[in-house]
């Protein structure tokens, strides 16, 4: 993108002369750095240049401005002075305060739960240098060394007893040296030695993709036939075709339906990649033991619940829900596997969480005792909220290591001789980072025999008393916000004139409610409404469905809540149309019964589905329409949930049908929803769309709300 910085936080460390940042140019003390470093964020904000490195000094200008408050507060030895250093960086904060709101980006780091960025942690360094300060211990600022480091661990580690006979039976399992490849040879001079690489390769993804797609270069396969007559289509057979050809890390992020699961059985087939570990979510466990009987039927599947009793340790593919991980990493880590699989891989974005760190501890633990192992990420969505949604997966793959590139990665990089501040830079590391293994095709280009889909939004009139609760709920919401704007347009600098209406303080505002929200969650706020309009549709949704289903076939249902699948079962009831259901709280066994019934039973017209539980691992296609009764918070999330029925194997036009209450908030975050679908578009699809940062849809929706009662206040 025009205007985003071109150089790495360390990239004043190159041999060439680079100009400082502000808070570089030798002010000592705390107070001076933290207030310049503010001033260079306030200044990219206004100029809509909020990047990686921008968005990791406003992090740790916040978690400095922390340290400091905790350090003063304890220092007994001058009241007066502490007081007095207390107020001067309660005016950082402010001004750090001030700007957060002006971009959801900023205000996201905000939360006490937010990951630390890996530009904030040469961020901090490098502030901590200016301001003279010692570094920080270790702990004190999370690595990826941490992320792999062994995790606190449960309660009670379990160890089935399948897995100690299997144990006993081959007491010398030995690390597999097998596939190493030749150890390269001494590395010379290194030109990138003194940059920070992590930065420049997210943005690389985010201004340089140049219309191209992100996807490897993939040999031509022979004809593929899996057992049982199965024909593999081209673009999954030359992903059996690499693995087969020894490359051996893969993120797999085709579209969904594009058929990733055989994909992944048949390249762990080709890799000889046994025994084989596979991570998925728990609604999908029991299909991918299925699965590895349809496609690699001589490779037993053992899938792990609870504490393991049932599982056949001498089996080729150990199946595990994320859940149970912290259960189960011990034995899992000493197993000897020779590849492993995560499914639905944008589980693990947020590092800091333990079901990421317990994959990462795994896959760094299955790579020191076999060099080449198979390792695999499936996502169709690697990108929900921002490019460094990337940064978790590229670990696990090995390809990122300790915030730097892996050796593999760098040495692809010293080949191209640039630096980030060369222009082709961006574009030749975007290009290294897809050979090491990222698989991005769309059905346009690679399942023409897929028919086309559209999403076609049906608005709804809700009546009654609960409509009408709603629209004033709405009401009282507005009028809040802006006694707060009105009020904070009174407290504001004497002589401070803005014409019409302040879109900055509009956003502040809306910032302050959100978080009120976050704090306080009993009042009426976005949330709520949202949950109250689902239940309000619930009915109507379902009436539409039940006219698609005698119209034209089977049906699938989608709701985020209980209570408005429940109400929705009513009316199927009620009307003696047959359903099924599936939720989160089934049994594996049920919802797979649920399944068979829906794609079996003609008399089971429709399935009625949690958006959360149903919306990954399901093969839905025997419909071809989809009701989507709530709004999700993501365009990722709906997308997965349309693309349980437009799939290989669907042979008939999807249509997607959002039910959207009109004249409510519902329609503007729908609205909102469409808005944030170009990530993937930009990083992985070389589309030209313009990329933004994350957009907090809850946040945009009270903007929204604000600013139409300002205007229809003014009209």
């Amino acid at each position: 993108m025009a205007g985003r910085e071109s150089r790495s936080p360390r990239a004043n460390a190159s041999r060439r002369p680079q100009p400082r940042r502000s808070w570089e140019r030798g002010e000592r003390g705390v107070l001076p750095v933290l207030a310049s470093a503010v001033s260079d964020v306030q200044v990219a904000v206004e100029r809509g240049r909020v990047g990686p490195s921008v968005r990791g000094t406003f992090q740790a200008v916040a978690l400095l401005i922390r340290e400091e408050r905790a350090r003063i507060q304890a220092d007994e030895t001058n009241g007066a002075r502490r007081s007095e250093q207390l107020k001067r960086l309660d005016g950082v904060a402010a001004v750090l305060a001030r700007t957060a709101p002006r971009d959801a980006s900023l205000l996201a780091l905000l939360a006490p739960d937010t990951d630390v960025l890996a530009e904030t942690r040469y961020a901090l360094r490098e502030l901590r240098e200016a301001a003279g300060i010692a570094p920080a211990p270790e702990a004190a600022v999370p690595s990826a060394e941490a992320a792999v480091a062994p995790s606190p661990r449960a309660e009670r580690q379990v160890v089935p007893q399948s897995v100690i006979s299997r144990q006993l039976a081959n007491p010398f399992l030995e690390p597999d040296y097998s596939a190493a490849r030749p150890a390269p040879a001494a590395p010379g001079p290194r030109l990138l030695a003194t940059w920070e690489l992590l930065g420049p390769l997210l943005r690389s993804f985010e201004q340089a993709s140049g219309g191209a797609p992100s996807c490897m270069q993939l040999p031509e396969p022979a004809p593929l036939e899996a057992s049982g007559g199965r024909l593999l289509m081209p673009h999954q057979a030359r992903v059996v075709a690499a693995a087969a050809a020894g490359h051996r890390t893969f993120l797999l992020a085709d579209e969904p339906g594009l058929g990733k699961t055989a994909q992944a059985l048949l390249a762990a087939e080709a890799a000889e990649a046994y025994p084989l570990l596979v991570v998925v979510p728990n609604v999908v466990k029991t299909n991918w033991a299925r699965e590895t009987g349809l496609w690699t039927p001589s490779r037993p599947a053992t899938v792990v619940h609870g504490d393991g009793h049932g599982v056949d340790a001498f089996s080729d593919v150990v199946v595990v829900n994320y859940d149970i991980l912290d259960r189960h990493v011990g034995w899992l880590g000493t197993f000897g596997f020779r590849g492993m699989v995560v499914d639905e891989a944008h589980f693990i974005k947020n590092k800091e969480s333990q079901r990421s760190r317990h994959v990462l501890e795994l896959s760094e633990r299955i790579r020191t005792r076999t060099l080449r192992p198979l390792l695999m990420a499936l996502t169709g969505t690697p990108l929900i909220n921002d490019i460094e949604d990337f940064l978790a997966i590229w670990e696990f793959l090995g390809w990122i290591r300790d915030d730097e590139p892996g050796a593999e990665l760098m040495a692809a990089l010293e080949r191209n001789g640039l630096t980030p501040v060369d222009r082709g830079f961006y574009p030749a590391a975007r290009a290294a980072v897809i050979e090491l293994g990222i698989v991005r095709r769309r059905k346009v280009d690679v399942a023409a025999d897929i028919p086309a889909r559209r999403i076609a939004d049906l608005p709804v009139e809700l009546e009654g008393a609960l409509g009408r609760s709603i629209r004033d709920a709405e009401r009282l919401l507005a009028r809040r916000l802006v006694k707060r704007y009105r009020s904070a347009l009174e407290a504001r600098s004497p002589g401070v004139v803005v014409e019409g209406i302040d879109a900055d303080l509009v956003r502040r505002v809306a910032a302050w409610e959100r978080q009120d929200t976050d704090e306080d969650s009993s009042g009426e706020n976005v949330f709520t409404m949202m949950r109250r309009i689902g239940q309000a549709k619930a009915v109507l949704a379902a009436d539409y469905a039940a006219q698609l289903a005698r119209n034209v076939g089977k049906v699938v249902f989608f709701a985020k809540h209980v209570d408005v699948m429940d109400a929705a079962e009513e009316v199927f009831e009620r009307r003696g149309i047959g359903y099924a259901s599936i939720r989160g709280d089934q049994t594996p066994r049920a919802r797979q019964q649920s399944i068979d019934a829906f794609v079996g039973d003609p008399e089971v017209a429709v399935v009625v589905c949690s958006l959360m539980a149903a919306g990954v691992g399901l093969n839905l296609q025997v419909a071809s329409d989809v009701v989507l009764a709530e709004l999700s918070w993501t365009d990722a999330e709906q997308t997965q949930a349309i693309d349980r029925v437009h799939r290989i194997g669907q042979d008939q036009p999807v249509t997607a049908w959002r039910i959207i209450a009109a004249q409510t908030i519902d329609a503007r975050i729908a609205e909102l929803i469409d808005s944030k679908a170009g990530l993937a578009a930009r990083a992985l699809d070389g589309s030209d769309e313009e990329l933004t940062s994350s957009v907090d849809v809850q946040l945009e929706a009270l903007v929204t709300l604000l600013t139409d009662a300002l205007r229809a206040e003014a009209a």
